[in-house]
């Protein structure tokens, strides 16, 4: 049959113990093979008989315990009843935390149905999708099926549709970085100017998480950590958790080697290490940019003379994905702080308030703005980006819808009159054309009547404090 999307399928999980039967709904039917959970609203009196028991599940017989969950339930919505998948759903995983549910992955990284999939191992998801759906109808457990908007997530390269999975990660514990971070602010050792940001600082570091720093990328700092087994050691998975402790973290591998010693208890001879093939957050390696150029962690003349620095002036939509994670590492690795104060300047976006970006074609090249430039030329230079060609035909309609006539010579006076006159409306800049248009044309006007006054004075002489002294005049 065809895959479908935005429908809503109800089916039936038995009771245990019991001729009754709870009915749930999910828009992935095939994630139900790793439900571990049913939740209910606690006060829902429709369920007040089923607290503490199970539902069964139909392919594997697995006991799914019926857990009560306020935050998550809504009970005026479908049935009241919620299945639980808190390997591939954001909103599950909370609640299998919560609760302290099993987290059963159910796919393969290709898209496939694991060995946790019962009878549909093997099966791609969609086609597992069907394939539950008839084995539930099968078994007198399927109920019906009811339009239900919902968005896809899709892979910005490939297209597919994004699968939400728990795969294993590497990640580091903020707690104490970002502490110092926001000490540093209450106590007024860091300055964040202006000082309205210095909310978003707050809200950032004091509801830190553990921060996620490994990346599945060709490019970026490889991760430190190689995994150690015996040399003819088999069914040892990197991937299982219960063998974290074979995991070395370590500065390079001579020393990974030294660690696994121990951590084996044999001879280098025996050991085989395997690197980790993530690299870290582009984030993370950002975050050491301020002394890591210095030469650190060697204790370098150009870290001496240049570590740390005073100011840092950045965008205000990056204070906490950059700045932050500079002052975290600076406090933690070099136990100073790198730079005492932060400018924060106003984000320049398009004339509707949309980020610039090269997707959408709104780029302004302020030498453009300058000296002009023509439509055919904004155009060549999308012909000649890396951009997929679908982008590149909507950048192309939006630069000739902004840019009819091409963008028409302005002047760097115009332009530096344009953004100053921006800047007192709020903190960002919707950046309009025709306002810099407007301005140059009124920077004419001043120019031409500077000229004509200056047609009635012979003797004058500019001073250094002429301005005070027109001030001071009256």
């Amino acid at each position: 049959g065809r895959y479908e999307f935005g429908v809503l399928t109800s089916f039936a999980y038995p009771i245990e113990d019991s001729d009754e039967k709870l009915i749930v709904a999910t828009t992935r039917l095939e994630t139900m093979l790793g439900d571990t959970a049913v939740a209910i609203h606690p006060e829902d009196t429709r369920y007040k008989h089923l607290h503490g028991k199970h539902v069964v599940h139909p392919f594997n017989g697995r006991k799914i315990p019926i857990v009560c969950d306020a935050e998550l339930v809504d009970m005026a919505f479908g049935t009241g009843a919620v299945k639980i998948t808190p390997a591939h759903d954001p909103n599950d995983y909370e609640c299998g935390k919560r609760h302290k549910l099993e987290f059963i992955t159910v796919l393969t990284p290709e898209g496939a149905i694991n060995n946790n999939g019962s009878q549909f191992e093997g099966m791609m998801r969609y086609d597992a999708r069907i394939a539950v759906e008839e084995a539930l109808m099968e078994k007198g457990l399927y109920i019906g099926k009811e339009p239900n908007k919902m968005r896809l997530g899709l892979c910005s390269r490939s297209g597919d549709i994004l699968e939400p999975m728990i795969t294993p990660q590497w990640y580091v514990n903020c707690n104490g970085m970002a502490k110092k971070a926001t000490d540093a602010v209450r106590n007024g050792e860091l300055k964040i100017v202006p000082e309205e940001h210095e909310k978003t600082w707050f809200q950032w570091l004091d509801n830190i998480r553990d921060w996620c720093v490994s990346r599945q990328l060709w490019w970026g700092h490889q991760i430190p950590a190689w995994f150690a087994t015996k040399k003819g050691e088999e069914g040892v998975s990197k991937l299982d958790m219960n063998n974290n402790d074979r995991w070395i973290v370590a500065r390079n591998e001579e020393e990974a080697y030294t660690k696994a010693e121990k951590v084996l208890g044999c001879s280098r001879d025996e050991i085989d290490l395997e690197r980790d093939a993530d690299v870290l957050d582009t984030w993370f390696s950002s975050g050491l940019f301020p002394f890591s150029v210095m030469g650190w962690p060697e204790q370098t003349d150009d870290l001496k003379a240049f570590y740390p620095t005073s100011l840092l002036e950045t965008g205000l939509d990056i204070l906490f994905f950059w700045v932050a994670r500079m002052v975290m590492m600076g406090l933690q690795l070099t136990d100073t702080l790198p730079f005492h104060t932060v400018y924060l300047h106003a984000m320049v976006r398009d004339k509707e308030g949309r980020k610039m970006s090269k997707s959408l074609g709104n780029v302004i090249d302020p030498l453009e703005v300058i000296s002009g430039c023509t439509l055919e030329h904004l155009l060549s230079k999308l012909d000649g980006g890396n951009l997929p060609p679908k982008e590149v035909a909507r950048a192309k309609k939006d630069q000739a819808e902004d840019f009819p006539e091409g963008i028409p010579e302005c002047g760097s006076d115009a332009l530096r009159f344009g953004l100053l006159a921006y800047t007192v409306q709020g903190r960002d800049v919707n950046l309009d054309m025709k306002r810099v248009v407007g301005y140059r044309l009124f920077c004419n006007k001043l120019w031409n009547a500077t000229k004509f006054a200056l047609q009635f004075v012979s003797d004058f002489q500019p001073t250094a404090n002429i301005l005070d002294e027109l001030m001071s005049s009256g």
